[in-house]
């Protein structure tokens, strides 16, 4: 009766680490499937992820220039100022406090936001703070024209960009970035509104990328 009962003893111990085995698995699964969607991992911490600058992230390549020229520019004024003050006697130090002042703030305006791009996201920096959204996750695209045209990207998570097109236009390998996030975020259903603007954005870069070609090749 004693060897009997041990298989059942045996069985029976089996049995239930059999089903605390499964009741793991089962949660593993269950936290795996929460843990990814559409093939992509979007844990917290993971949604957004943080700037890569190398290989990965490409940038604006007039970002640089344009600073150069925004310095240029306000060190001028600011030189044409004191000058100024210095030929009429009047300079003081109140004076060249203000229009120090003056000049950093039209530093400030002039400043030129540097647009960056890897794989699934873009980013926009300003001179205090950085902007970043998914653009496989795209939700929302619109352009606003006017003095300064603006392309407005937002997606899932509420995240919002605004930047000027012609940093997409100056910059095939940004907009290459954003086409093909956007491409995927169309294919989820989530991009409904701004494919039209992306195609006629596509459609210029394309052209201005042709006439290029022909320029340099001798042809018009």
């Amino acid at each position: 009766m004693g060897r009997r009962s041990e298989p059942g003893g045996g069985s029976t111990a089996h049995g239930e680490g059999g089903e605390d085995d499964g009741g793991a698995r089962a949660d593993d699964g269950a936290r795996r499937d929460r843990e990814v969607c559409d093939g992509r991992d979007t844990r917290e911490g993971y949604a957004l992820p943080p700037p890569v600058y190398g290989p990965a992230a490409y940038r604006d390549r007039n970002w640089a220039p344009e600073l150069r020229a925004a310095a240029c520019g306000t060190a001028t004024v600011l030189a044409i100022m004191l000058t100024v003050d210095l030929a009429a006697h009047t300079i003081d130090p109140l004076r060249a406090t203000c229009w120090t002042a003056i000049a950093l703030v039209l530093f400030a305006a002039l400043f030129p936001v540097r647009v960056t791009a890897g794989a699934d996201w873009l980013a926009v920096r300003g001179l205090l703070c950085e902007h970043r959204v998914r653009t496989d996750l795209l939700v929302l695209v619109h352009r606003s024209d006017g003095m300064a045209p603006r392309l407005v990207l937002r997606d899932v998570t509420g995240s919002r960009v605004e930047l000027d097109p012609k940093a997409l236009t100056g910059n095939p390998v940004l907009w290459h970035l954003l086409d093909t996030g956007a491409r995927l975020s169309r294919e989820r259903g989530l991009l409904r509104s701004g494919g039209e603007v992306l195609r006629e954005l596509g459609e210029r870069i394309d052209g201005d990328g042709a006439r290029g070609v022909f320029e340099a090749s001798g042809l018009r």
